[in-house]
């Protein structure tokens, strides 16, 4: 069963969030001697990251053994407004001593094959096993998600081939309602992390999170249903807003 935790508002929600991955990261370490996170883009784990990024947390962190990579990309350079690195980068990779060897991008400026086969061999240099026989058999210690009003995660699109995709690691697709190509990872990789974390902000996205988290299974109308770790945890981080449909326990 996922673990849901709401919290009063948005700021709270960041604050928790900013913890939660501190703390994960300090277990990691001592555990395993590294801490792997994959990044979610978007606007909402923006101020995530640039609370990550001040005295206060950056410095409970030991970044020369955390490894970032990247949920999804859109296909554009690193240097494009709507790049998901880009983000990241302003708000947290420039202002951590993070070897620059430890982050590992997608790159959205080469044909989306190319790209997406390179990140393959980048998942697979670090965690081991064989992108032809299945799930890697280590996962991230934290691969972080969000959730968009269509009930879509990374670029796992409804109606995507890549939803239900039970083999490839990393897949490029053309995503029509967006206009563009994207590059993402798929539920093979994401649902072998030992901590998957959705973080869901906001009224506009209390529909369809009460659908995911409550109605009926449909992962190709609601693809962040089909995010299931098999041996790991999943978290749902959200503020009151965006839990405000959800059925409450007395």
């Amino acid at each position: 069963m996922p673990k849901i935790t709401v919290y009063p508002d948005n700021d709270s929600l960041v604050k928790g969030t900013t913890d939660f991955i501190a703390d994960l990261a300090a277990r990691a370490i001592a555990e395993r001697g590294r801490f792997t996170l994959a990044l979610s883009g978007g606007s909402t784990p923006n101020p995530v990251y640039a609370l990550l990024a001040t005295p206060e947390y950056r410095d409970r962190i030991d970044w020369s053994r955390v490894l970032i990579f990247f949920g999804d990309e859109r296909c554009v350079p690193p240097d494009d407004p709507r790049s998901n690195y880009l983000m990241a980068k302003n708000a947290l990779l420039d202002h951590v001593p993070l070897p620059p060897d430890n982050i590992f991008r997608i790159r959205g400026e080469d044909p989306p094959e190319k790209a997406a086969a390179d990140y393959i061999d980048a998942l697979q240099n670090t965690f081991g096993g064989d992108p032809l026989a299945g799930a890697p058999p280590e996962g991230f210690d934290l691969n972080l998600l969000g959730m968009g009003d269509n009930g879509h995660t990374a670029s796992l699109f409804p109606g995507l081939a890549a939803v239900t995709e039970t083999f490839r690691w990393v897949m490029p697709l053309y995503v029509e309602v967006v206009g563009m190509w994207r590059v993402t990872m798929t539920p093979v990789v994401i649902n072998a992390s030992r901590t998957v974390a959705f973080l869901v902000s906001g009224a506009k996205k209390a529909d369809v999170l009460q659908r995911v988290l409550e109605g009926p299974y449909q992962p190709v109308v609601l693809p962040s249903q089909i995010v299931k770790p098999a041996s790991g945890e999943l978290h749902w981080l959200l503020d009151e807003p965006a839990a405000a449909k959800l059925r409450r326990e007395s």
